[in-house]
């Protein structure tokens, strides 16, 4: 049986706040964000605290990361999904989590995170006008 929202752990996203398409993840994430299921650190502040995550900053830049309440560390599309699913998109949520898919959206996601901010300065500030982040232009 699946869990409901209500039982389902905080998850906190480590993201870069560095990239303007990261930042508009977060921000369509966060006005999703209504059941509170979901927390967002910029690995770029000193409110993330490499020590406690057990992930050094170049790992989580390298890939996602997400820690549950309870101390567990996911990494990879795993993290989309939980985060879909968190956010009320079932669909999402079932995509990213799909176990066929994990070696392609992990490949995809490698590429995405070392050319994060050439990508970024293509598309990054249409995303964030796109989701009503500040910074857009």
């Amino acid at each position: 049986m699946a869990l409901k929202n209500a039982d389902l752990p905080r998850l906190t996203l480590f993201f870069d706040g560095k990239c303007p398409l990261c930042q508009a993840e977060i921000v369509f994430l966060s006005r999703r964000n209504q059941a509170g299921l979901l927390a967002f650190v910029d690995i770029n502040s000193d409110l993330y605290d490499e020590r406690a995550v057990g992930v050094s900053c170049s790992q989580a830049l390298a890939e996602m990361v997400g820690q549950f309440d309870n101390g567990l560390v996911i990494k990879g599309p795993a993290v989309f999904g939980e985060a879909y699913r968190r956010a009320g998109l079932p669909r999402l949520a079932w995509l990213m989590s799909r176990k066929a898919l994990a070696p392609l959206l992990a490949l995809g996601y490698r590429f995405f995170a070392k050319h994060r901010h050439r990508i970024s300065k293509l598309i990054g500030p249409t995303a964030l006008w796109l989701v009503g982040g500040r910074g857009a232009k």
